[in-house]
């Protein structure tokens, strides 16, 4: 178990997928995203094994969820600067996680 100061100093916050491209060079099927977090935080670039449910031509302008505050993570030729979340469907492929209604880029999910 982890304590509630422990949860706290995750980050994570919503953003709009603001461009979305294959990425080729990935050993599995992904995608490379720009993600605006609003004024505070700007935009951000992840990578995301994503491609059972999503096409690049749809998640531009669709709010994900992500951890801010890891540190970043070289991904091949990509510098991934957040963690998009998701959950495993029943076949193994990622579902991004979301909210429900539109929220400001950058909103803090508590």
């Amino acid at each position: 178990m982890i304590l509630f100061d422990d949860f706290i100093k995750v980050d994570i916050r919503a953003g709009t997928i603001t461009r979305a491209e294959v990425f080729p060079e990935a050993r599995k099927p992904a995608f490379k995203l720009w993600i605006d977090f609003g004024p505070e935080i700007g935009e951000k670039r992840s990578s995301a094994q994503i491609t059972d449910h999503y096409q690049v031509e749809t998640l531009v302008g669709r709010q994900v969820i992500a951890v801010v505050n890891f540190p970043p993570r070289q991904i091949g030729p990509v510098m991934s600067e957040v963690l998009v979340l998701g959950a495993s469907d029943p076949q193994g492929g990622i579902v991004l996680l979301a909210p429900d209604q539109p929220v400001e880029n950058g909103q803090r999910i508590h």
